[in-house]
């Protein structure tokens, strides 16, 4: 084995939770939008009823939508949501 594959092997690779988190945040939000959107409704008017709130309701069981927001916590989608709305500035 050359030296330069022996040094990719011992090198540790950077896990960032963050993009993990972005990532299935951005993911779960966009099936949910496209629920929403399938059956009808704003889906910025719902979202932020359903952040602001914390009522299920205003997202729709179409898809799953309903069971894949409530399974992330509000303040996490808030958290996300910032981070890439101030990361664009």
């Amino acid at each position: 084995m050359n030296e330069e594959k022996e040094n990719e092997i011992e090198k540790t690779s950077l896990y960032s939770i963050d993009e993990f988190e972005d990532s299935l945040v951005s993911s779960t939000l966009k099936e949910v939008c496209a629920a929403l959107k399938e059956k009808g409704y704003n889906e910025i008017n719902q979202l932020v009823g359903y952040i602001m709130s914390g009522d299920p309701g205003y997202i729709s069981s179409h898809n799953d939508a309903r069971n894949k927001i409530t399974s992330i916590d509000r303040s996490t989608i808030i958290e996300v949501l910032l981070r890439s709305y101030v990361s664009k500035l």
